[in-house]
């Protein structure tokens, strides 16, 4: 079941400890993906502390809020850019978005598989999507006091197989949140020195959150039977007419 999204907002945008957290799982975000100028972004779930950085530069960036969720406006004092939707049925177009980022919607969603598929469909051939969810090996998912403490949590294997599953090819993983998630001054303060100290030593294991980086191929039937992957429709011929028809000397 997904959380509130009045408990969501309190949580990152009111508590130290939210703020916290947001501010380490976006700067994983942001070194996948350091820059999406021209490109369409959206996030699913509850995403939008991890869209800001793409509102300068993307040709679009949407928030998509299960109904069972609840929406609220975001960004606060820019024009609103987030939606409520059903999770089964996104009111994007098929193909529409070039990089998807969901938090917080595939753990707590009762559908998972209808949600995969609206993934595979909005993104674009070649389109890349960031899953991120608790760690069932770490300490986050067992806390009730932050919202990745409910849902499926998840190791590394089981996501990469369900999304396989679903049609997508692993790229890179990664893993953030290293400090515990106490909102005690001490672990806040130090929790740069614990999520620098964490990305050196383990990329999935230690984590209380997997992000784990995805994309979409499509395949082209060849002469010979046998499908090729395709990860953007070829346009190097696109300027080419016609050649006219040679006349006789």
């Amino acid at each position: 079941m997904h959380l509130d999204v009045v408990d969501l907002r309190n949580f990152y945008y009111r508590t130290g400890l939210g703020r916290a957290a947001q501010r380490a799982v976006r700067n994983c975000v942001t070194d996948l993906w350091p820059d999406a100028s021209r490109q369409t972004v959206a996030g699913f779930g509850f995403s939008v502390p991890l869209l800001r950085p793409y509102l300068a530069d993307a040709r679009r960036v949407i928030g998509l809020m299960p109904d069972q969720q609840g929406v609220m406006h975001w960004p606060a004092g820019l024009p609103n850019v987030s939606t409520l939707c059903r999770e089964t049925r996104w009111p994007l177009q098929t193909g529409f978005v070039d990089k998807l980022i969901v938090m917080h919607g595939l753990e707590t969603s009762d559908h998972q598989s209808a949600v995969l598929e609206e993934c595979w469909r909005v993104l674009g051939p070649g389109g890349r999507a960031l899953f991120i969810v608790p760690n069932r090996a770490g300490l986050w998912s067992r806390s009730d006091a932050t919202p990745f403490g409910y849902g499926r949590p998840y190791s590394l294997g089981q996501l990469e197989m369900q999304l396989k599953q679903a049609g997508f090819v692993s790229e890179r993983h990664r893993a953030a949140l290293f400090q515990p998630p106490s909102h005690k001054r001490f672990w806040l303060r130090s929790g740069p020195m614990w999520e620098n100290f964490g990305r050196k030593v383990s990329t999935a294991l230690a984590g209380g959150v997997i992000i784990l980086e995805v994309s979409k191929q499509v395949y082209a039937q060849t002469g010979s039977g046998s499908p090729v992957a395709v990860k953007r429709p070829s346009r190097v011929l696109g300027g080419i007419g016609v050649l006219p028809e040679a006349k006789p000397i």
